[in-house]
This record gives C-alpha cells, sequence and structure tokens, in this order.
C-alpha cells in the first residue's frame, strides 16, 4: 500500500484542475481573524497567474512569521492577476454571528476582484453563497497557491488594521495579541472593560454578570 503524505507546500493541482474543467479565472478565498474577541472579521480572494510557484515561501499565513508574510503580501500584489480585501465589521459579527460574517467578508471580497473570477476555491468546508460555481478545500491555505495567497491579503490586512486601532485603544495591547483571547488581552478588558471594537458575543463567558 502506497501511503500519501499530506501536502506542506501549496501547489497549482486545483487550480489547473479547476482551468482543465473548462474555467479561465480562478480565485483562492480565504479569511483571517474569525477567532479574535475585537475587530472585523477580514477576507481575500486572489487569482494568480499560471506560475505562482515562481513566489517563494508561500504558504498558509499561519506557518509564516510577520516579516515574511509581509514580504510576499507584496509580491502577491505585484504579480496577481486580480485580488481584493474584503471585511464584515463588529456590527455585522453581533448581528449575523461569526459564521455568516465571514462569508459576506468573502462574497465581498470575490466581488471585488477587478478581473471577475469564474470558479472560486474556498478556504474550509462550506462555502458563501457566490454567483460564480465553487468548491470547499479544507486546510486549502496549505493546499492550493491562490487560497495560500488569499490567507496572507487577509491576514496582512487585518493586522495592519488592528495595530492601527492600538493608538486609539493602548490600553489594550492590540498591536501585540492583534485582537485574540491571551491573558494580557482578557486582563485589559476585565480592568478596563471592552471597547466598541469588541465583539459582546465573545465576552459573554469572560464577562458573565461583569457587563
Amino acid at each position: 500500500m502506497v501511503v500519501m503524505k499530506e501536502k506542506t507546500v501549496p501547489d497549482y493541482t486545483y487550480e489547473t484542475a479547476a482551468k482543465n474543467s473548462g474555467f479561465t479565472f480562478v480565485c483562492g478565498v480565504d479569511e483571517a481573524g474569525r477567532g479574535p474577541l475585537a475587530g472585523p472579521v477580514f477576507a481575500a480572494a486572489v487569482i494568480l497567474p499560471d506560475d505562482c510557484p515562481e513566489i517563494e515561501g508561500l504558504n498558509d499565513s499561519k506557518k509564516l512569521s510577520e516579516k515574511k508574510r509581509e514580504a510576499i503580501f507584496g509580491i502577491i500584489t505585484e504579480k496577481a492577476v486580480a485580488y481584493c480585501v474584503a471585511s464584515a465589521s463588529v456590527d455585522e459579527i453581533e448581528e449575523h454571528n461569526i459564521l455568516n460574517a465571514t462569508f459576506m467578508a468573502m462574497k465581498r471580497a470575490v466581488e471585488g476582484l477587478n478581473v471577475p473570477a469564474d470558479y472560486a476555491i474556498i478556504d474550509g468546508n462550506r462555502a458563501p453563497d457566490l454567483n460564480i460555481p465553487c468548491g470547499t478545500l479544507i486546510k486549502g491555505d496549505s493546499k492550493s497557491c491562490s487560497v495560500a495567497a488569499a490567507s496572507i491579503l487577509a491576514k496582512v490586512t487585518r493586522d495592519r488594521y488592528i495595530t492601527e486601532l492600538d493608538e486609539k485603544y493602548p490600553q489594550y495591547g492590540f498591536a501585540k495579541h492583534k485582537g485574540y483571547g491571551t491573558k494580557a488581552h482578557t486582563d485589559a478588558i476585565l480592568e478596563y472593560g471592552p471597547c466598541e471594537i469588541h465583539r459582546m458575543s465573545f465576552l459573554k463567558k469572560l464577562l458573565g454578570d461583569k457587563k
């Protein structure tokens, strides 16, 4: 029996398969920021050229250092046929829940491409309601080049946004933890109370009767 090793570096297999099925502009879609206690959720859609493996170091954004993500961000935006980063607000997360808000951000990213995609590869096992055909790919950011590229654009854009908020809300330390539920962050919430960019539905257990 031959044991197939799981991909550790993304390639163009899934994009090629879609193009062999008759599609031309295949975009990868991924999100950043589903888990944090604060800030919008971001999503990106990216259409890469056929020579995307030339982007050295392209991989799941979570496997890369912040410095490496920043460097590859510029290469992706330079080489991409088209890309778009979109978000769903804290209010939308609270009103529609994080899953649906993520789908809203993904849909906005796909629809915002200046070269319309005709097929989308969505990271994960569920997809938003798009006006083009799409397929889901679990751990797509470590398997598909375009999904990996989308993960980097979404992650870097969100991190930059949250870091800027650190100047407005310095007591929470957003520049360090990017809104995730670290001890330093939760301690700050308990000390100062939540601010307007915190997701109150994510804080119910932490705050309990304190809210």
